[in-house]
């Protein structure tokens, strides 16, 4: 069955994660959305998930970044523009600016991590997706709470869930810390932190892909130290494939974004990692139709086809906001 119909079926009968109850756990409704050409291994990027060292990297407020024709982004003025011509420029310059900046301290292991996110998923087209079902079934699936709180030392959840690949917020920080500087090196540590299938419902991805997936669980981590972001993303230019739109683009939350992007293997669709254009934090992911195409129901549905134009936006999700706080239900 071709990925992007599977697609279709998740998104007409899996509800967004209520994400105070499915914490951590919430790369499960993204890369269902995606087709999921072996994905299960990688869902623990959402369960920390923040805006991506947005706190770790306050003095980047000074930075000042101009990009394209939309003008100054997240409130900043321009000192030199950026052109978005090559992800390495992107990245590299990110980097730079990250290294000079000096890391928070380590949360305490009482502490939690605080996450606001806005979820921007398409309506199915011509009904297809809410086809049979009422209107009150269709309209439930889009319900989840933006506000999360996860435990910083999440062991329990380690120990006793039932994800094997569960990653606590506090593994990823300090495993994040310890990345060599050596771009190849690195990107086989990220790997092998966040590995891939090996089993015929999901084979083991490309390297290529292997390496864009999990590297985007490593920049949505928070927190995270901004030299370990620096050394990320200069990993992540080297990843083969990896692009940068030439535009801004919006958010889940309508905010200018850079836009990281790879093509999935096999798929007509790309991903999109975010990152806002005033301080290179982490700012959402996308999937992003990569060229025209048509979706055929499968055999036995009746539901008209569905067509796709390149840049369609099929799901977003915003990292709104991101803290340490000392108790659950506690807002910074």
């Amino acid at each position: 069955m071709d990925e992007m119909t599977r697609l279709r079926e998740l998104r007409a009968d899996a509800p967004v994660p209520d994400r105070a109850a499915l914490a951590p756990g919430r790369q499960r409704l993204t890369d269902s959305l995606a087709g999921g050409r072996r994905t299960r291994r990688l869902r623990a990027d959402w369960r920390i998930a923040s805006i991506g060292a947005a706190a770790a990297i306050t003095a980047a407020a000074l930075l000042t970044t101009q990009i394209g024709a939309d003008g100054p982004t997240h409130g900043a003025t321009a000192a030199a523009p950026l052109t978005l011509d090559s992800p390495a420029e992107v990245l590299n310059r990110a980097a730079d600016e990250l290294a000079k900046q000096q890391a928070a301290p380590e949360p305490r292991d009482d502490q939690w991590i605080y996450t606001r996110t806005k979820i921007a998923q398409q309506e199915p087209k011509a009904d297809s997706a809410a086809a049979g079902r009422s209107d009150s079934a269709a309209a439930g699936r889009f319900s989840y709470d933006p506000d999360s709180w996860v435990p910083y030392d999440n062991s329990a959840a380690a120990k006793n869930g039932k994800d094997s690949d569960y990653r606590t917020a506090r593994q990823v920080y300090r495993a994040a810390d310890e990345l060599p500087d050596d771009p190849a090196r690195l990107l086989a540590k990220v790997r092998s932190f966040y590995p891939t299938g090996h089993t015929a419902e999901s084979p083991p991805e490309a390297e290529a892909q292997h390496s864009f997936r999990a590297m985007g669980l490593m920049v949505e981590a928070y927190p995270i130290a901004p030299d370990a972001l620096a050394r990320i993303y200069r990993a992540l230019a080297t990843v083969p494939g990896v692009k940068v739109t030439g535009h801004l683009v919006k958010d889940a939350a309508g905010r200018d974004a850079i836009a990281i992007t790879r093509k999935e293997d096999g798929s007509h669709d790309q991903r999109e990692i975010l990152i806002s254009p005033r301080d290179y934090s982490y700012a959402g992911m996308r999937f992003v139709a990569a060229e025209d195409y048509e979706m055929k129901a499968p055999a036995g549905m009746k539901v008209p086809t569905e067509k796709y134009k390149a840049g369609e936006v099929l799901t977003s999700e915003a990292r709104i906001r991101a803290a340490v706080v000392d108790a659950k239900g506690q807002k910074p």
